[in-house]
């Protein structure tokens, strides 16, 4: 038994939809279980989140412009994002196919999508601008100091943030679980310090003048450019209509019928195929009462911790670089961006404190790079695996003979990239061109 979807793609598969029991190995799904086992795709996309918009681009703006206007536009986009990733993430929950493929199914078909696609994405973040920031971080944890704009040290720690990023993977039994655990450490330490830091040196005033600005609707302040404003709406949360390249970690997690599809394994794991087609369900009660069963752990995901992390993990470094601002007497620039707030911030509290910023700043942008390298290459993988027979017979059905080379042909590209642009000039680039990928993924529909 078969279901047609769309255009120039195999005929959907039918099957009954797991239960979350069968799937998480639980007897039920209580409080416990459903963070422990359940929650988690949101984390990866929330640590892409809490990077280039929420340590760069948001607080760049803030601190130029101040909350009102540029705390609206964070709070929609936000909204909006959630609400979009919701309704990509149900058609990986329903036919267990990644979005890259999925557009394969709209006419006129895969061998324009597919393509178009893959080449939006790694058009659109290949620049490498979170480990080019993250690389600034580092010197300065190193040195003592902010490097200079044109060093060329910055960038040679970026390199290895990569190298790490492809270490991770590597030392996985499953991608996207070890993914998922990092995020946990990274994003709850983010969080966490953020807000102890905020608390300490952040008074009441600022506060509400930040929440304020959050939810007062107000346009664009005055001066800010286009360029600036498609950056902090596209970076906003994730990146725009370009969301859906992240949405294929419910498969990997086995949501709904990505159970029956397959997975990406790492090297430490087993070797796992990943069907070319995806599976969906009977129309049947049975079938429709887990399929809300699903639906509801994916809301609570998305908007329990995905939305609410991204506006704290907005609001939190905003706050911090108003701050930073009131107390230098000074503005941050595109150059210093990466370690304006800890330089301000030491001046006046001292070395402690400087430290203490520098390492969340690292943190933030570091869980970005982690996070958008890997998705490169999923997304990619993902691509060639649905559509090429002939890869599929090349790689014996083992998805990791293609990702792992294709990672390091990225890491070597993008090492050559980061040497070319101001850090926060790369990460401009890739929101501005997310922006582009989104509006052409959401004509697509």
């Amino acid at each position: 038994m078969s279901h047609p979807l769309g255009v120039s793609r195999p005929d959907l598969e039918v099957a009954d939809l797991p239960t979350p029991e069968e799937v998480f190995k639980v007897s039920r799904i209580g409080p416990k279980e459903l963070f422990k086992y359940a929650v988690g795709p949101s984390l990866i996309a929330l640590g892409i989140s809490i990077g280039s918009g929420e340590w760069l681009l948001g607080p760049l703006s803030v601190g130029q412009y101040g909350f009102v206007g540029v705390g609206w536009v964070i709070v929609v986009s936000a909204l909006l994002q959630t609400f979009y990733n919701v309704e990509c993430s149900r058609y990986v929950v329903a036919t267990g196919e990644a979005p890259v493929v999925g557009w394969g199914r709209v006419p006129p078909g895969w061998p324009l999508w597919v393509p178009l696609s893959v080449l939006i994405v790694i058009f659109s973040f290949i620049a490498g601008g979170w480990a080019a920031s993250a690389g600034q971080g580092v010197y300065a944890l190193v040195h003592g100091v902010p490097p200079a704009a044109d060093a060329v040290e910055p960038r040679l720690w970026a390199i290895g943030l990569l190298v790490l990023v492809f270490l991770i993977t590597a030392a996985a039994r499953r991608i996207s679980r070890v993914l998922e655990l990092v995020n946990w450490v990274l994003i709850g330490t983010i969080l966490v310090a953020l807000l102890a830091v905020d608390l300490l040196v952040v008074p009441i005033s600022q506060w509400w003048e930040g929440i304020r600005g959050f939810l007062t609707p107000a346009a664009p302040p005055a001066g800010i450019t286009a360029t600036q404003l498609g950056a902090l709406a596209g970076f906003t949360a994730l990146a725009s209509g370009l969301n859906w390249y992240i949405m294929g970690h419910y498969r990997d997690k086995g949501y709904g019928m990505g159970h029956r599809v397959g997975y990406i394994s790492g090297l430490r794991g087993d070797r796992k195929a990943i069907l070319a087609s995806g599976v969906t369900f009977p129309d049947d009660e049975k079938n429709r009462g887990l399929w809300r069963r699903w639906y509801r752990l994916l809301l609570v995901d998305m908007w329990g911790v995905f939305f609410v992390g991204a506006i704290l993990g907005m609001l939190l470094p905003t706050l911090l670089m108003a701050q930073a601002v009131t107390l230098s007497g000074e503005r941050p620039t595109r150059a210093n961006v990466p370690t304006f707030v800890a330089s301000a911030l030491g001046d006046e509290y001292g070395r402690v404190v400087f430290y203490v910023a520098l390492v969340v700043g690292v943190l933030v942008l570091f869980s970005t790079q982690l996070g958008i390298f890997e998705a490169m290459v999923r997304v990619t993988t993902d691509a060639a695996n649905a559509t090429s027979p002939r890869l599929r017979r090349l790689i014996e059905g083992d998805p990791r003979r293609f990702y792992y080379p294709f990672m390091l042909f990225l890491l070597v590209i993008i090492s050559i990239i980061i040497f070319q642009s101001l850090p926060v000039g790369l990460v401009e680039w890739s929101a501005n061109m997310s922006n582009l990928g989104g509006r052409c993924s959401i004509r697509s529909c």
